[in-house]
């Protein structure tokens, strides 16, 4: 092996190495060229330029940084400072790079100052996933992937002709759901894992999808793609603004976010994450779950809550065919709310224990409550059927998105 050449990576092209060639390519350039076909680059930089808005990009010292700078500076027009850790890091400059509300502090912190930046967004590690921020406020990625549902055919060139199908992982909540009934689209409800949606993306069954874990993505590629979802965030945002004057007050994240609630409701969601718990009681409280619900039938009264059907979610595949089971502990009430349980990671390092929180409201007036206090007997609700605390001895959990 000592023979191969030393191949300079900077450089595009072909370099011989004898029995086979070595070929450096420039990922942000093919990756651009597909971006300029799906959206329009003018309507988002006609926003992008405007001197009263200001945006913001957290690359997290990830993969996302080589992408930033040519499309969102070079290419739409926004300013040179408005990307931050954009240069990509080995360790990520000691960071966890996760896009959410824990992990992603610096952007947060900016975000809810007292003159902070209009639009802020982040990527993850290798740049699939992502997080969307108004002037101190957070969009939800279930509310995300329904929003720029609702919006596609209006505001994205690609979905011209509206989209095929929408789907959304079990644990997401049903606001996609909402908005594929006044579409009158397909929604599909799958297990989490993103070749699910893959499986109907080949079958041109799908178009949009997400899940509550901060992936979003089309069809334009069989992945999840943060750096989409952020186009598609600021070509909603553009469309609105489109017609503002200058000196006029600009449509804002949140009211995007709270004109989609008027019209379709909000799904209050939350989850809480219990990271590195002993496995055998994370276990245990599974099983003892399992057997809740196996006695378990429609009428049961949970508090004000009322059990319209309990399960351990189960999926058949309608392209393949392939059968997955014990995708998760389902209580679903007659008003919509939802509790859902999930265990993973079951290693060494431990068990991480996933609750999902949901709640459905239709009235308006009802909408801008913080969604903890909104949620809160759900989520005292949940623990106490769980036993939670006493299965894993966990007082708090890790993580709240």
């Amino acid at each position: 092996m000592g023979d191969i050449p030393d191949v300079d990576l900077s450089v595009l092209g072909v370099t011989d190495c004898g029995t086979f060639s070595v070929e450096v390519v420039d990922p942000v350039s093919d990756y651009l060229e597909l971006m300029e076909n799906v959206f329009d680059f003018e309507l988002i930089r006609s926003l992008l330029s405007r001197p009263e808005f200001r945006f913001t990009f957290d690359a997290m010292h990830a993969v996302s940084g080589a992408y930033a700078k040519p499309i969102f500076v070079d290419k739409l027009g926004a300013s040179p400072d408005s990307i931050i850790n954009g240069v990509p890091l080995e360790d990520f400059g000691h960071g966890h790079p996760d896009p959410n509300l824990t992990y992603a502090k610096d952007l947060v912190n900016i975000m809810y100052a007292e003159n902070g930046p209009d639009f802020g967004a982040a990527s993850d590690g290798d740049g699939d996933r992502n997080m969307i921020l108004g002037k101190g406020f957070f969009v939800t990625p279930s509310d995300s992937v329904a929003v720029i549902a609702a919006n596609a055919q209006e505001t994205i060139p690609y979905f011209k002709s509206g989209p095929k199908g929408l789907a959304r992982s079990m644990p997401t909540s049903g606001a996609l759901d909402c908005v594929a009934q006044k579409l009158n689209l397909p929604v599909y409800e799958v297990p989490t894992g993103w070749k699910f949606f893959g499986n109907l993306m080949d079958a041109e069954k799908l178009s949009i999808c997400g899940e509550e874990s901060f992936g979003t993505g089309s069809d334009h590629i069989r992945e999840k793609d943060g750096i989409w979802a952020v186009l598609a965030w600021l070509s909603i945002v553009s469309s609105r603004n489109k017609d503002r004057k200058p000196g006029e007050k600009l449509i804002s994240v949140s009211d995007v976010v709270n004109e989609h609630w008027a019209t379709y409701g909000r799904n209050f969601f939350s989850r809480y994450d219990y990271e590195e718990c002993e496995s055998e009681g994370a276990n245990n409280m599974i099983d003892y779950l399992g057997d809740v619900i196996s006695k378990g039938k429609a009428g049961d009264k949970y508090g004000r809550y009322v059990l319209e059907f309990a399960d351990d979610f189960t999926y058949t595949d309608p392209v393949d065919g392939s059968f997955a089971s014990k995708q998760g502990i389902r209580f679903v009430f007659t008003d919509r709310s939802r509790i859902i349980f999930r265990l993973s990671g079951t290693g060494s390092a431990g068990a991480t224990v996933r609750i999902y929180i949901e709640q459905f409201e239709a009235d308006s007036s009802k909408h801008n409550v913080d969604a903890q206090i909104a949620l809160k007997p759900l989520i005292d609700l949940a623990l106490s059927i769980s036993k939670l605390k006493e299965f894993t001895g966990r007082e708090q959990p890790t993580v709240i998105t």
